[in-house]
């Protein structure tokens, strides 16, 4: 029998402190703003060197489910980000080697019923924030800016439609968007004023509460892109790849966002 048997790898110590760490978290035991023992503490909880916990701590950090409150040198358990859901998936999908024609495709089976929710579900406040990163987008003319305030836009349009498990499952794909969108932007003219058109439209029907409108527009906003695509020469079964350093998911802000209004408010 020829049958080969691959070594077994020994696991860090600090990633298995972090993965029982995490294992308290999801399952409730560690909640929100829970803070956790001092290090010297953990690290005789755990069994192991106090580097080893710094090591673990250190990884949770970056993944944004601990984090330091201002003026505390307690770690504390905090929800990740949307930005910080994202950005590991997009990777994931740059890895996959996802072409612009997929992320477009993607945008087109996901954002017109999306934007349409939105519409119908918005709060006084979360259309306040959709017009806000119109007017963003609409005063700041560099190119580089506008990828990071469409990049806002759409998820300004994610809030408003009050679904959490859509807003963090939309992410990756806004982020894929950001970088698609860098590359076509400075060779289209016309691009900027047609985005900007779109997006004005959006927020009318938003104001509106026009859900069908809502839906034909964003649809339309998003064709737009594909021909953006083409009149800049991208071969859209390229690989979408981060071109760094104006890779925008870098330069976007990575502040918490309030967990999205489920009221339908006037």
């Amino acid at each position: 029998m020829n049958l080969q048997f691959e070594p077994i790898l020994a696991e860090p110590s600090y990633r298995r402190v972090a993965t029982a760490l995490v294992d308290h978290i999801v399952a409730g035991r560690l909640r929100d703003g829970d803070r956790l023992p001092p290090e010297l503490e953990l690290a005789r909880q755990f069994g192991v060197n106090r580097s080893t916990v710094r090591e673990a701590l250190r990884e949770l950090d970056s993944a944004g489910l601990l984090g330091r409150r201002p003026g505390s040198k307690r770690m504390v358990v905090m929800r990740p980000v949307p930005a910080q859901v994202g950005a590991g998936v997009r990777r994931a999908l740059v890895l996959h080697e996802v072409t612009f024609v997929d992320v477009w495709e993607a945008l087109m089976i996901l954002e017109p019923p999306l934007a349409a929710q939105a519409a119908t579900r918005r709060s006084r406040a979360a259309l306040a924030g959709l017009k806000l990163t119109l007017e963003n987008l609409i005063a700041d003319e560099d190119s580089a800016a506008t990828v990071v305030q469409v990049g806002e836009f759409f998820r300004a349009l994610g809030a408003a439609a009050g679904n959490p498990a859509l807003l963090l499952a939309h992410e990756p794909l806004i982020q894929l968007l950001e970088l698609s969108l860098a590359a076509m932007i400075d060779k289209v003219p016309q691009a900027r004023a047609r985005i900007i058109g779109a997006q004005r439209r959006l927020c009318e029907a938003c104001a509106l509460r026009d859900g069908a409108a809502a839906h034909s527009w964003m649809a339309k906003h998003i064709r737009d892109f594909r021909r953006g695509y083409e009149l800049a020469a991208i071969d859209l079964h390229r690989a979408v790849v981060p071109t760094s350093p104006a890779d925008p998911a870098k330069r976007r802000r990575a502040a918490p966002r309030a967990r999205p209004d489920r009221r339908t408010m006037s």
